[in-house]
């Protein structure tokens, strides 16, 4: 399934399946080595910059997201 795809459909699915499956995705990151992790972590972060430019989306505060993590893991 291609990568676009994929973030459709979990960006679609509840909050507590998209947590678990954020936290699958991060553990399997661990398997990685630092230059991997280095590079991914890179790729996303301009992924995410030209985003930003284009208005695709929005920033959202540091505290709206710790405020949701706290409600999520609750």
């Amino acid at each position: 399934m291609a990568p676009k795809r994929v973030e459709h459909e979990a960006l679609r699915m509840p909050p507590e399946e998209r947590t678990k499956l954020a936290q699958k995705l991060l553990l399997s990151l661990e398997a990685l080595s630092e230059e991997e992790l280095e590079q991914a972590w890179l790729v996303e972060a301009d992924r995410r910059a030209r985003e930003l430019d284009r208005d695709e989306v929005r920033p959202v505060p540091a505290e709206e997201v710790r405020r949701k993590t706290r409600m999520l893991l609750r």
